[in-house]
């Protein structure tokens, strides 16, 4: 079948497995002594990190395996979404540490990304709160890993990509909570400095995280709406399930342009006026306000696009202007621009959080856009950044070992317990984690849904 990330670039024909148990992904690796896989969960990363001509599946990991609620923690099958998790948590006075801006990530996605959400000042990222996981090896063995045991293999799993073998189940910790309302304060920033100011204001809030509309120059560079949340007292512990529109097919490719994106930037920061007035939101519409357009990656076109999210050290962050004025006179746009500040870096080789700036950039699928992020990765990688493999679709195998200096004290983690690598992906292949393979077939551009 043909499959792609959730930016829809690049797509890949390949055969696809769905074990129901642990068991038959063992008897998988002993019958099939030849090529690789990648394991994929929610299919929300947005390149080509879970891509390979063969691909296994663990939406059949999903089951919950136990609640702790005096210890509050939960142990659970890979295949597990975080909103699954926040439905059974949720009701016990219990939250996720660390939530990105979709709950349709599966608990192996975030270790395998070691997602970040909007307080990673505050909390660290997701793989910062995890007890254990289970993971099969590429020989069949199946080890327990914590910071205690089998620490390498942990560390070097917590963010990488799904290369060292495949999670069966994770033991999380997670936050008591009184409520899972937000109370929602916005602030307008005239410009990219007035929102770095903000940013730094409000370091002390849980949540913070920035809007920018990367359209505007001159003195308006930047100009954006940030948002600060922390939990309520409304003692609110009921589940949201919201049910939104639904894009039911790719839109013209013309559709996202200078014009339309000018537009609507200019309409939500006039309806998202901020003045600093505190508004109850529930959680949904808090973490993931995206979640409530179905598809909406399907608003890009049918060749997709590219997310483009990059960390800027703090010490380096008057290269985020140059970013942002350059993306500006490409005309390109972005649709989506987020800031969020970073705190301090955890002990993972492949992680990307580190102290500094992320941005993050939506760009639709075109030729005349690879330049353009060519000239960006000069940037970014100049200044001591680097790229989050999990939005990751195109960066240079240089780039990438750049941008990750420690990614030889992965490799040798690997080199142990893969030696043959089996597991295997589009971007570990393009990025030099792996060799090229031959065997699976090529991927083309884009393609329909998966």
């Amino acid at each position: 079948m043909q499959l792609s990330g959730w930016g829809n670039y690049p797509a890949v024909q390949a055969d696809v497995l769905a074990p129901a148990s642990a068991a038959e992904l063992q008897s998988l690796l002993a019958h099939n002594a030849y090529g690789n896989w990648i394991c994929r969960g929610g299919g929300r990363s947005y390149g080509d990190s879970a891509l390979n001509g063969r691909v296994v599946s663990s939406r059949y990991l999903d089951h919950f395996l136990d609640i702790d609620e005096d210890a509050a923690t939960v142990r659970c099958g890979s295949g597990v979404s975080l909103g699954q998790v926040l439905e059974v948590v949720i009701p016990r006075g219990l939250f996720p540490p660390v939530l990105p801006g979709t709950k349709h990530v599966s608990i192996g996605g975030a270790i395998a990304a070691d997602i970040h959400g909007k307080n990673h000042h505050v909390e660290g990222s997701f793989c910062d709160h995890l007890e254990s996981f289970s993971l099969l090896l590429a020989d069949g063995s199946i080890l327990r890993c914590s910071a205690a045991e089998n620490a390498g293999l942990f560390h070097a799993t917590c963010g990488g990509m799904g290369l060292t073998g495949i999670i069966l189940d994770a033991t999380l910790h997670l936050n008591k909570v009184s409520s899972v309302s937000i109370n929602n304060r916005s602030f307008s920033a005239k410009n990219l400095q007035h929102c770095l100011e903000l940013l730094d204001e409000h370091n002390a809030a849980t949540y913070v995280v920035a809007w920018l509309d990367c359209l505007k120059q001159g003195e308006d560079l930047g100009r954006g709406i940030v948002y600060v949340g922390d939990h309520g007292d409304d003692d609110n512990l009921q589940l949201v399930k919201r049910r939104g529109l639904s894009v039911p097919f790719h839109t013209p490719g013309f559709f996202l342009n200078r014009f339309t994106m000018s537009q609507f930037n200019n309409l939500y920061a006039s309806w998202n006026k901020g003045r600093g007035d505190t508004t109850l939101q529930n959680y949904e519409q808090f973490f993931f306000p995206l979640d409530s357009i179905g598809n909406w990656n399907r608003l890009y076109g049918r060749k997709g696009f590219l997310q483009y999210q990059v960390l800027v050290p703090t010490e380096a962050k008057d290269i985020l202007s140059r970013i942002i004025r350059r993306v500006a006179e490409s005309g390109q746009g972005s649709f989506l621009s987020v800031l969020k500040k970073f705190g301090k870096a955890n002990n993972n080789p492949l992680s990307f959080p580190s102290a500094g700036y992320t941005l993050t950039l939506d760009f639709r699928w075109r030729e005349s856009l690879f330049p353009l992020l060519d000239e960006l990765d000069a940037l970014v990688l100049g200044c001591g950044g680097r790229h989050y493999l999990a939005k990751d679709a195109r960066l240079s195998e240089s780039g990438f070992k750049t941008g990750y200096p420690r990614w030889q004290e992965f490799m040798q983690v690997k080199a142990e317990v893969d030696p043959h690598n089996r597991f295997a992906s589009l971007q570990s292949q393009r990025l030099g984690l792996t060799p090229v393979s031959t065997s699976h077939s090529s991927h083309k551009k884009a393609g329909p849904d998966k």
